[in-house]
């Protein structure tokens, strides 16, 4: 396992420049069955960071960005009738990782949709609940400066998340490596995966 951690970290620094702390905190949660969440201004790398998770670990992943009009059955599904019978079809959620994209930005009732499946990792549609495959773990983004049109978390919502991250700002020799990381293609899509997802659960 450690020789695992070794390898992970290194392989998502490729991508996010002089957060190795921030690297393995996200990875203790998610090896602890938690929830993240990152709190940070725009363009310091949440999105990226979560994205390189999902290649290194091999999980599928879906990502929501969050708007005022994103509906819960945007998030959890939904029934609809075909050929005469009711059929589950499945959201967002139904996945190994899910990146809510700045959650702040949605109304509460859609915030309020990810609480049972954050705690309870189901769903219950239509008074039928719905088991999610394992693993699965959530990465939130949210802007903590900007609070237009944003609405904030509730007690309930903050509960579900284990942490509770900042990226920090970068150095000038950080910006610097990030320039030359980015200047000629997009390295997320170079990143190795590093354990399968039946080592993950075990």
């Amino acid at each position: 396992m450690d020789e695992t951690t070794k390898r992970l970290i290194q392989e998502v620094k490729k991508v996010i420049v002089g957060k190795d702390e921030v690297i393995a905190r996200i990875w203790m949660a998610i090896l602890a069955r938690g929830h993240v969440l990152l709190e940070d201004v725009p363009g310091v790398g949440k999105t990226t960071m979560a994205l390189a998770f999902a290649r290194v670990l091999g999980l599928e992943v879906k990502r929501v960005q969050f708007t005022p009009d994103t509906m819960p059955s945007d998030i959890i599904g939904f029934s609809a009738f075909y050929q005469g019978n009711l059929q589950y079809q499945p959201g967002a959620v139904m996945t190994n990782l899910l990146l809510a994209d700045e959650i702040n930005r949605t109304s509460p009732k859609t915030q309020s949709a990810l609480l049972e499946v954050m705690e309870e990792r189901q769903v219950t549609i239509d008074g039928k609940t719905f088991a999610l495959e394992p693993p699965f773990f959530v990465i939130a983004t949210q802007n903590p400066v900007e609070t237009a049109g944003t609405f904030p978390l509730p007690e309930a919502q903050m509960d579900r998340f284990m942490m509770r991250l900042s990226m920090g700002e970068v150095t000038r020799e950080e910006e610097i490596a990030i320039l030359e990381t980015y200047c000629h293609a997009d390295p997320i899509m170079e990143l190795q995966q590093v354990i399968t997802r039946e080592e993950l659960l075990a």
